[in-house]
Parts: C-alpha cells; structure tokens; sequence
C-alpha cells in the first residue's frame, strides 16, 4: 500500500450555550489538549506549506485567494514561496491558527471554525483506521481536560453537516508518483469517487445543502460538491481537489488531496474508503484503459444521484453512451482492481469489497454491521416503525426527532454508532489497546515516527514540527535554528534526530 493519511473536523457546541463562538471553542480544546497530553510545547512549522499551487501546472496569486484557502501561515514569503528560516520564529503565534503537534505523529489544530485531527502518514489502510480511531480517543481526552479547565461542557459530533447550511471536511490524502498525468488521474479517479459512496457514505437526514426536503440519503458530502475538479475546499468545493502540496519532494511526489469523502464513525467504511481508492489509482498509475470505459457524464449531478439512490437502481450515463449503476460500475472498478493489489493488506481489500458489493446487491440490510448509512437508515427504521405501530401514519423523515437522531448519531464518545459498536451490532476492525498504543505512539514506519518521538524526547529543543520539518534549536541561548528536512513519507529514520533521541 502507499502513504495514505485522514483528516477530520468535528462539529463543535457548547451544549449549554447554543450561541457560543465556535473558534474560541476550538482554541481553548486545543490548548487543553496540549495540557492534557502533558503540556506539549511544540509549536507548527508554515515553512512547507502552499496552499495556492495547483497541480494543474498553475499557482493562485496571493492576492486572488479567497480566505479559505489560506491555511499556512501569513508570514509567507511569495519571492522564497515558503516561510523562510530568518522569519519561522514568531510566525505560528496567531490563535486563529492554535497547533498542537502530538506524540503519535498527528496534528490536532484549529481549522476556520472547527477543530481538526489530522492522522499521521500510514502504510496501510488498517493503520489508518487505527490512528483515525486514536484520533478520537484523543480528543475526547482534550474534552475532558476542558471541561476541568474552564467549568462548561463542550460537544464534538464526527459529522459534516450542521444542519444548517454549512459542510466541514474529512479529508483523504494519497502519495502518487509526481509523472502520473494529473488531469488524466482525476477523469479516472472521478467513477470510482462518485459511486464508492455506496460503502463509504455516513447517511444523512434531508436533502439539499440546507436540509429543507425531506428524505435520507447516503452522503453527507453530496449535496456540497459543485465541480470536478478545483482548488478550493469550502467554495466550489470539488470531487477531486487540485491543491498541490506534497509535503514530501516535489520532484519525485504527488500528494493526492480528497475532500468529498464522509466522516465515518464506523471503521469498515474507512478501511474501504482508503484501501479501495488505493487500489484504483494503482491502476491508474499502471495506465489501465479499462478504466475510460467507465468514465461518467455528469460527474457533479451523478454524485447526488448516488447518494439519493437507495435501492441502488439508478443508472448513471456514460461518457460511451451506455448506463450502468453505481454497483455495476464498483464490481467492474473491482475486477480492475484485482490485477493491482500485491499484498495481504490488498487481498484484505479485496475481499472485503467484493463481499460488502454482494450483500448490498442482494439487500442492503444485510450490509448493516459495515456500511454506515445502512447501519443508520435501519435504526431509524426500527424509531419510524414503533411510530407507525403507535400512531397509525409513518413517520415523516422532516420529523425533528429524526434529525436529532441522526446528529445524536456521530456524538463523539457516546453518540448511537459508538453505542453500537459497544454492543457489537457493527463490526469494529481495533481493539483498545491497539488505539491506546496509538493514541501515544507513532507509526514506527514513516516519518512520523520522527515527529512524534522529536516533540516528546527533543521537547526543550524542539522549536516547532511540520509534516516534512523539525525545527530546532541546540543552542537556546542564541536562538540558533536548524531545519530538519523529511522530504520523503517512507523514511523512519534521521542521522541528527536519532542521535539526538539516543542522548
């Protein structure tokens, strides 16, 4: 498998007072995290960052970029295009841009107005899935510790819609080789990410980016894409994000950067979510022409056609001409598929797509203990049912109560899919000592390894850490700072850090 990674934004409130600002929220669980895993001092590192490349060869003027899309740090240098080591001290003091770097390796960090844990670099789709699990354990630790701190009580909900209006990401990222052809990458990629949302969606209450009509789809992330492909993230949001930012070097790598996936509060549909996505672009790496047989249409309409679908009938058009449905497409992605996966961790893949693809072909309950919004749509079920038994006439699905249950359904800790999991009603791929392991160390074979192991053992000399960077400081007297440079995801080990680690 290649270097893959999630990150997630939570949904964020004070119960107590619905009208709360959200950033300050943000920013005060941040720092209790710190404070909760030991007082972290490790500040983030802008220096590698530019969020205004486009893989498609372009770079967005300063000046033309919407707020969104400038997440690195506003002592950017245009002429050095990064944040140079003269001005890297100081820069990461704006608490609109609160960091923690923590000891697995991941960055837990204040988003626009959300809290957000980005998962350190993994080899496998299962590692993923575990580090992503560990992410929540960690914050949930960083409630409990605000909680103390401040005397109020605060929510975190792994969703991405507010109910409201508004959508905030869970976001995939993939190393591919820098000579794989982007533009032909995102027309080959586009089938496999509209349809994949058959296994992958969380399932949502309404319709339409607002909610107004009512209905259950499987996507939250459905109604929010607009094009297939751009740079934003929050405006125009695209099916595959051109942003170019590799984070590793830029001469040999690609990071591939996905943002229309869903927050998944159970773990199958992320080891799916990866693990397939992983396959197929091996295929697409491969130059695979079965792949242009599959190529869609209308990309942006089908997306919503999908998710809508429940019964999985809707035939979508094909740039040939001919219709096929969202499994029909997946079971041909899969047999593509086949040819590339080279390992146990693929074989596991494999099977465990083919499988999901049987059960929803034949009935999409008997899906329920993988596939998120079966899983969902069932317990609802069973609510609209005993409503129906008492009342005479169905349960409408504009019913408030039905709302509730589908936000009470990501609560993070406590929300129905992990009451479930608890129950074992939904498979659950960790155990809790894996997550706990996780929740402290780091991948033992990536760079994150270093990063974790600098910011706890190098903590009086680490200055500040980024994804390809540790920034330090051996002479605290005079200020003297030296830039690590991990410029390639795979290596776990560095000559200066490890001889530091080793005393």
């Amino acid at each position: 498998m290649r270097i893959v990674g999630l990150e997630t934004e939570y949904g964020i409130t004070d119960p107590d007072r619905p009208g709360a600002n959200p950033i300050l929220l943000s920013s005060r669980l941040v720092s209790a995290c710190r404070d909760a895993l030991g007082g972290l001092t490790a500040r983030w590192d802008y220096g590698g960052e530019d969020p205004l490349q486009d893989q498609r060869g372009m770079r967005r003027e300063r000046r033309y970029a919407t707020g969104d899309l400038l997440t690195d740090s506003p002592e950017y240098d245009e002429a050095a295009r990064g944040v140079t080591l003269r001005r890297r001290r100081g820069s990461w003091e704006d608490p609109a841009h609160l960091n923690a770097v923590l000891p697995n390796g991941a960055r837990f960090y204040v988003d626009h107005a959300h809290p957000e844990y980005s998962g350190p670099e993994v080899r496998t789709a299962r590692d993923a899935v575990r580090w992503d699990a560990a992410g929540d354990a960690i914050v949930l630790a960083a409630t409990r510790r605000y909680e103390e701190i401040e005397g109020e009580r605060v929510s975190l909900y792994k969703n991405n819609v507010d109910g409201k209006g508004a959508s905030y990401g869970t976001h995939e990222n993939y190393l591919i080789p820098r000579d794989v052809d982007f533009d032909a990458l995102a027309v080959a990629l586009t089938p496999h990410l509209v349809t994949r949302q058959v296994y992958t969606g969380a399932g949502r209450v309404g319709l339409g980016a607002f909610g107004d009509a009512a209905g259950f789809q499987m996507s939250q992330r459905a109604d929010y894409m607009e094009t297939e492909v751009a740079l934003e993230t929050t405006l125009r949001r695209p099916i595959v994000n051109s942003r170019d930012e590799p984070h590793a070097t830029r001469g040999r790598w690609r990071r591939l950067h996905l943002i229309i996936g869903d927050a998944n509060c159970l773990e199958v549909p992320n080891l799916l979510k990866l693990g397939t996505t992983s396959l197929v672009l091996a295929a697409i790496e491969a130059g695979d022409e079965r792949l242009e047989e599959l190529e869609l249409a209308t990309p942006v309409e089908d997306v919503r056609t999908v998710s809508r679908d429940l019964s999985l009938s809707a035939r979508l058009t094909l740039r040939s001409g001919e219709r096929a449905t969202a499994l029909e497409i997946q079971r041909a992605l899969l047999e593509i598929a086949r040819s590339y996966a080279d390992d146990a961790a693929d074989a596991e893949i494999v099977a465990r797509w083919e499988g999901v693809l049987d059960r929803l072909g034949r009935d999409v309950m008997e899906a329920a203990r993988e596939v998120e919004w079966v899983a969902k749509l069932q317990l609802m079920g069973r609510l609209r049912a005993k409503h129906e038994a008492a009342q005479g006439v169905p349960m409408a699905w504009d019913d408030a109560r039905l709302a509730a249950m589908d936000l009470q359904w990501s609560r993070l800790g406590d929300g129905l899919a992990w009451r479930l999991a608890q129950a074992g009603a939904v498979e659950r791929l960790t155990t809790d000592a894996e997550v706990a392991q996780a929740v402290a160390q780091a991948p033992s074979d990536t760079r994150a390894r270093l990063r974790g192991a600098a910011v706890v053992g190098l903590g009086e000399i680490v200055d500040a850490a980024g994804w390809s960077t540790v920034v330090i400081d051996r002479d605290t007297r005079h200020g003297n700072l030296e830039v690590v440079h991990l410029d390639d995801p795979h290596e776990a080990t560095n000559a200066l850090l490890d001889s530091l680690l080793d005393g």
